[in-house]
């Protein structure tokens, strides 16, 4: 069941004061971080809702999917039933551009659960103490009842558009699906997934953004015969392999080490040692999984990746896409925040003569 993205990104902006959506947040507009959201949580294709600035965003974006751009309408009502009859696909995630930190794991929950039950909506439960005020009166709402909607909202394709038919007007797309085939399901949403909506909401994502420190790795390893050879989580057909304890993954050890130094933790060769029988052969991306679990055990978060191979061949040209979204797989990040690139010593060193292959990478880490 293919699953169509619809970025909403016709807003205003008018209670933030100034254009939220098409200004760069260090470096990348909320309606591109949200875009690969989107991807990154198992989108096949996307509609973008433009008006005005947020047209020439979109075209300048490189967008790895099929993607089409509409108008959007008066209303948000209006924008969704343009994105709707402009999408393809059986699943339709419906989602604010607003909220660009979305994390990807909260889109693929959203997917599954249309999947499954025909919607999949992100939500949060209140937890404060809410009361409504009257004339003289107080009441205390039962919190048990009570949630916060986010985006995405996701549906099955043919009854969100019936909803759109028939529903007449709404802020929220749960309420007209509920109106014809009854309470939606929920999946939970975070408060990262943040909507931008006042000046104190962009403060806070810049904050956010900001790293709060930076660590470098650069590892090394022998091409062999008799190995196969893995960068970035990625077997790549060659002739030889790199030899060492575990898999050899030259990349991902060194990327490890860059976030291990960040957060001044050791290196692998300190957690992960070549005398211990238990990390014969294994997968490098286990390892991977297991320092970034020692991140967030830290209240931290890998915010960004970029990272050099060192070798005469291979090419890595054809495999840097699949590198960059498995490594951002690992980590729980956008592909957008993984920059994998490769490089020759034009026939200088052991990288040059086909005896090694090397890397070197740098993370930065932030507070969650």
């Amino acid at each position: 069941m293919n699953a169509c993205g619809i970025l909403l990104c016709a807003g205003t902006s008018s209670r933030m004061g100034f254009d939220k959506l098409n200004t760069p947040l260090c470096g990348k507009t909320a309606i591109e971080r949200s875009m690969d959201a989107l991807i990154a949580g198992g989108c096949d294709s996307l509609v973008f809702v433009v008006s005005g600035e947020s047209e020439r965003t979109v075209a300048a974006l490189s967008v790895p999917v099929p993607f089409s751009v509409v108008q959007g309408g008066e209303q948000r009502t209006d924008s969704v039933r343009n994105g709707l009859n402009a999408a393809s696909g059986e699943i339709a995630v419906i989602h604010d551009a607003a909220r660009c930190f979305v994390m990807p794991a909260t889109v693929k929950a959203s997917i599954e659960a249309a999947k499954q039950y025909g919607s999949g909506v992100a939500a949060l439960p209140v937890t404060d103490t809410v009361v409504r005020l009257g004339d003289g009166t107080i009441e205390t709402l039962d919190r048990n009842t009570l949630f916060r909607m986010q985006t995405p909202q996701t549906f099955r394709m043919d009854q969100i558009r019936t909803a759109y038919e028939t529903g007449g007007s709404a802020t929220d797309d749960a309420t007209l699906y509920a109106k014809l085939f009854g309470v939606p399901h929920f999946v939970l949403g975070s408060e990262e997934n943040r909507k931008l909506t006042t000046a104190t909401d962009w403060v806070w994502a810049l904050e956010r953004l900001s790293p709060s420190a930076y660590g470098i790795g650069f590892d090394t390893h022998r091409l062999v015969e008799g190995r196969k050879l893995y960068l970035g989580g990625v077997e790549i057909p060659f002739e030889k392999g790199l030899l060492g304890h575990s898999d050899a993954d030259v990349l991902l050890h060194a990327i490890m080490d860059a976030i291990l130094g960040a957060m001044k933790l050791g290196d692998i060769g300190k957690l992960f040692p070549d005398t211990d029988l238990k990390y014969a052969g294994i997968d490098s991306r286990v390892l991977l999984r297991k320092v970034n679990e020692m991140v967030q055990k830290r209240d931290m978060v890998v915010s960004h990746i970029d990272a050099t191979v060192i070798c005469e061949r291979p090419k890595l040209a054809p495999y840097r896409t699949e590198i960059e979204r498995t490594i951002a797989a690992d980590l729980g990040i956008s592909p957008g925040e993984v920059s994998v690139k490769a490089t020759t010593t034009e026939g200088m060193n052991d990288e040059g003569k086909g005896l090694c292959i090397s890397a070197q990478a740098i993370a930065s880490v932030r507070h969650k």
